[in-house]
Order: C-alpha cells, then sequence, then structure tokens
C-alpha cells in the first residue's frame, strides 16, 4: 500500500530523479517547450512553475522594500535547483518573472501527443504559456 506516500519514482533512484527533474526543467527552461514521456512532463511541471513563483516573489518583495539586495535569497534557491547556472537563472528573474507577474499561476501546460512509435509509451509536449521563444 502506498498510503502517505507521495511524489513519482518514474523507476529510477533517489539521485537519478534528482538529475532528471533538474535537466528537464533546464531544457525547459531553456527553449520555451520540450517532448517527453506524459508522466515525466507531469513529474517537472510543479518544479518548474515553483521556480518561476520564487523568482515572482523575490522579484515583488524587493520592489515593495525598494532594496534589491532583498531579491538575493531568491535568486539563490533558484540558482541552487538549476545547478548554478547563472545565464539561466538571469533568464528566470529577467524575462520569465516579469512575464508571469500578473498571471497567478498554472505557467505551463501540458498537451498529449499520442503513443511512442517503439514502445507506445504516451508522448506529451510541456511548454510555457504565452512565451515565444527563438527556435
Amino acid at each position: 500500500m502506498r498510503h502517505r506516500h507521495h511524489g513519482k519514482k518514474l523507476n529510477r533512484s533517489g539521485s537519478h530523479r534528482k538529475a532528471l527533474r533538474m535537466n528537464l526543467a533546464t531544457q525547459l527552461l531553456i527553449h520555451g517547450r520540450i517532448r517527453t514521456t506524459f508522466h515525466k512532463a507531469k513529474f517537472v511541471q510543479g518544479h518548474t512553475e515553483r521556480l518561476i513563483t520564487i523568482a515572482k516573489r523575490g522579484l515583488a518583495k524587493a520592489e515593495e522594500r525598494d532594496d534589491q539586495m532583498v531579491a538575493v535569497h531568491a535568486r539563490r534557491q533558484v540558482a541552487r535547483r538549476l545547478n548554478n547556472n547563472r545565464v539561466l537563472v538571469g533568464k528566470v528573474f529577467d524575462e520569465l518573472a516579469p512575464l508571469y507577474a500578473d498571471r497567478p499561476g498554472g505557467y505551463t501546460r501540458i498537451l498529449k501527443l499520442g503513443p511512442r512509435k517503439g514502445d507506445n509509451a504516451e508522448m506529451a509536449l510541456i511548454e510555457l504559456v504565452d512565451y515565444a521563444s527563438d527556435d
């Protein structure tokens, strides 16, 4: 019985799941959309939305207090979850957080694509809402 056991294991060890989550979130934030299995998309969706929310709240609090040093903690939290990728952290804070400043949540959408040819796995497209990527 899985009573009170939360989260998806995806048939991987803890370190493998952590690396998978970080890589999927990184690629989603870089490209704006990625094609993956449905369960991996659901797995990374909450993590990515949480990163954007942390950035939004950090910028809002810094603006409210009129002190940019307040946003440093939020930047460090996001950097920790993105393997200290400074370019990507800058993109989250400079592009994505202001873009979704008035949106109360739901920064990603998942579109089902149908089964994969080789192993019949349910494929999906996860993308950032209202984000026009350069690709």
